[in-house]
């Protein structure tokens, strides 16, 4: 007997009359989910514009298979919020096609489409208590008494506010509030739940124990997940995919360690986490290695990621936890470097250093028992593997 808990919407819907009847089996991370009871989302040749000139979507092809937490992470105004709401239908689509379990949704109106929706700002009716409030999308679906009161009780239990059921939400503090909301969305058991930014109210500490919770309620459910946000902390922690948009199209979908450790382009690199850049040109390619020659004359070896042949010009991308001092060990690149600022953060040193022209070079230095003094001025070695070194497209 499968669970009767998912994640919902404080919208009222009507459920999908039919659910998928096919076995669905989906990998992730190398475990196996069987049957998982998420919906498969697919977007085809998708096109939005507000105006009938621009387009804020740019013929977006996507498959989300059943049960997978995928994310949309970009700037403002890159169309990863537009992607959700017409997936959800509050926004039609001006070309192409969206599939829910390999049906076309585009003329299926909201109510109906069978979606749960979290938003950022709870959407809790203040009329109601919690529970009523978690009772809602079971009333319209005609749910009977006996089984709200079950689902209400066994829904709260999972976010651990089983004693809050009698309060009105203004009776919360904000990550209560942000519990009951997903709580709503764990009761009337949709395949697909939609997420636009649900935490960005939250403090920082608020914010990081609700992203370990929604993780481990989507794990133990299985529903599919599509979740907005601007955080790129959210989007690594929580997600199996994560699909980075600028400009209306997604520059890189991959799991959160490969956007990480392998940018496929100087946007993605610079969106993601902390990066140096050194600006060069190719003057040698080998197989999947060049060497680039900076400004300065320094010449770097680098992966070859998404640059050519020699002459072409690059923007290197080397995040600062890969750089090493005073390294004793045989690495692929060895420049000298003047430390121009040190921020003491407690588990590591932030060291702003000059390094080739570049006075923004940042290295993170673990705080160990046993570590060198380091003080503003010195000049230093430092040095870092070919392979953390990316030759990408140019940026300024």
């Amino acid at each position: 007997m499968r669970k009767q808990i998912c994640f919902s919407s404080g919208i009222a819907a009507a459920e999908v009359s039919e659910r998928s009847k096919t076995k669905n089996t989906y990998f992730r991370f190398g475990d196996t989910m069987e049957n998982s009871r998420g919906a498969a989302v697919k977007y085809d040749s998708v096109q939005k514009s507000y105006d009938g000139e621009s387009l804020v979507v740019k013929n977006l092809n996507l498959d989300i298979p059943p049960g997978e937490f995928l994310t949309m992470l970009g700037p403002s105004g890159s169309g990863k919020t537009t992607c959700l709401m017409m997936l959800a239908g509050f926004e039609p689509a001006t070309h192409g096609e969206i599939y829910l379990n390999d049906r076309p949704i585009n003329n299926v109106p909201p109510h109906k489409r069978g979606i749960g929706m979290v938003f950022q700002n709870y959407a809790l009716f203040p009329h109601m208590t919690v529970a009523e409030n978690l009772a809602f999308p079971l009333q319209v679906r005609k749910v009977g008494k006996a089984e709200q009161q079950e689902k209400v009780k066994t829904a709260l239990e999972m976010v651990e506010l089983g004693a809050f059921g009698n309060r009105r939400p203004a009776q919360l503090s904000g990550g209560q509030q942000q519990r009951v909301a997903v709580a709503r969305a764990l009761v009337f058991d949709p395949e697909l739940v939609l997420m636009d930014e649900p935490l960005g109210a939250l403090d920082k500490q608020l914010r990081e124990q609700m992203q370990y919770e929604i993780k481990h309620i989507h794990e133990n459910l299985g529903v599919t997940v599509v979740y907005v946000t601007h955080d790129q902390t959210e989007a690594l922690t929580m997600s199996d995919r994560v699909a980075v948009f600028n400009d209306g199209v997604i520059q890189q979908l991959s799991t959160p360690d490969d956007l990480y450790e392998d940018p496929q382009n100087s946007f993605v690199a610079q969106f993601i986490g902390e990066n140096n850049k050194l600006n060069g040109k190719v003057v040698e390619v080998q197989g999947e290695e060049c060497l680039v020659e900076l400004g300065d004359g320094t010449k770097l070896k680098a992966d070859k990621v998404n640059v050519s042949s020699v002459g072409d010009k690059t923007t290197l991308s080397l995040r600062p936890e890969r750089v090493e001092f005073d390294t004793h060990d045989q690495m692929d690149n060895l420049v000298n470097g003047r430390i121009e600022e040190l921020i003491y953060l407690g588990d590591h040193i932030r060291v702003r250093m000059n390094v080739a022209g570049n006075s923004e070079f940042i290295v993170k230095v673990r705080n160990r028992g046993e570590k060198r003094k380091l003080g503003v001025g010195d000049t230093v070695q430092v040095g870092w593997a070919l392979n953390d070194c990316k030759a990408l497209d140019a940026v300024g």
